[in-house]
């Protein structure tokens, strides 16, 4: 995906907790930098949407389970609306108009700017009233990475959306990848060849310009390792589900230097967004039982720290949604552009 939304390599936050290493490529007998996993950024909940910020972005993942309603929609963007962008990333969606379920929920505040599709996976960015002034240029791409997932319409890859949007250049990505906790190394995979296919083609171009802020969104079903369901839930129960975060593979993954270099993440201070029983707040009583997961994520790289400070000021599931098997996740972030 060009030099902007890789996966591997590139610039980014560095954890608190650690120094910037080298290693020996003995391939190229020379140091080169080691991973550092990805940054958990503490979530302040301070936004007033004041004019300190340049722009403010509101994102939401969701895996519909092929289930929508109005009432769900109006729940999942919230009451407090004053963001300049809306970026909502969808897996599973159901055979409906989406776009005008989305429209309708958000017609007092905010209009469609762009949309990128693949079967049931979608991604969708909104702008305030005649924001489409702001934009400069739109791009759009997908790449599937095969299946369905075992069911129709379950679409696994990812859709994406390049926009130069009051100067700055934002890429958003959803994604649905391959389901199970074994297939740690197929999600790898699948990363890592959705990160250099999406708009690949302008990779030679020389005047296409990195992007300042890339987010990825979606089902990323990285499950937790080396905990059984029962002992995991007992944690969830006792609102000690923090603890779960070290057996969390996505964060394993990238701390092994398997992907997403560079990246951020908010705290996850909510519990595991799947896998529930549909119509409860419940989790999975069918016979398989499932470990309790945060597959639903919300990750954001910023190309060069210097020039651009970013707020997280919400990292959170949305728990009053029983419709799927899996909660939304929405996040919020402010940015500052540095003269």
């Amino acid at each position: 995906m060009g030099n902007y939304n890789t996966i591997q390599g590139g610039k980014g936050y560095v954890k608190r907790s650690k120094r910037k290493k080298l290693a020996i490529d003995d391939s190229l007998n020379k140091p080169v930098p080691t991973h550092d996993g990805i940054k958990s950024v503490m979530a302040d909940n301070l936004c007033n949407f004041s004019t300190n910020s340049d722009l403010c972005i509101c994102m939401v993942t969701w895996n519909m389970n092929g289930q929508v309603s109005y009432e769900d929609l109006v729940e999942l963007f919230g009451n407090n609306r004053g963001f300049d962008l809306l970026v909502v990333g969808l897996q599973e969606v159901p055979r409906k108009d989406l776009a005008r379920l989305l429209q309708d929920a958000l017609v007092d505040t905010h209009e469609l700017l762009g949309v990128a599709t693949m079967q049931s996976l979608q991604l969708y960015v909104f702008g305030t009233k005649n924001s489409y002034m702001f934009v400069e240029e739109m791009k759009v791409d997908k790449h599937g990475v095969g299946g369905c997932g075992g069911m129709r319409r379950r679409k696994k890859g990812a859709v994406a959306i390049s926009i130069n949007y009051k100067g700055l250049k934002l890429v958003f990505i959803t994604c649905h990848l391959s389901a199970h906790a074994r297939n740690v190394e197929e999600r790898n995979s699948q990363c890592r060849h959705i990160s250099h296919s999406l708009f690949s083609k302008y990779c030679n171009n020389p005047y296409t310009t990195p992007a300042h802020i890339t987010v990825w969104l979606g089902d990323l079903n990285y499950r937790l390792q080396g905990i059984n369901t029962h002992p995991a839930r007992n944690l969830i129960h006792r609102n000690l589900h923090k603890l779960l975060r070290s057996k969390d593979q996505l964060l394993q993954e990238a701390e092994r230097g398997q992907i997403f270099n560079g990246y951020c993440e908010g705290t996850i201070a909510f519990k595991p967004t799947y896998k529930y029983n549909i119509g409860s707040s419940n989790y999975d009583t069918s016979y398989k039982v499932r470990v309790p997961a945060w597959t639903d994520r919300i990750l954001f790289k910023i190309e060069d720290p210097n020039k651009i400070t970013v707020n997280l000021h919400c990292y959170e599931s949305v728990d009053d949604i029983y419709s799927s098997d899996h909660k939304p996740v929405r996040a919020h972030l402010c940015l500052k552009v540095h003269k």
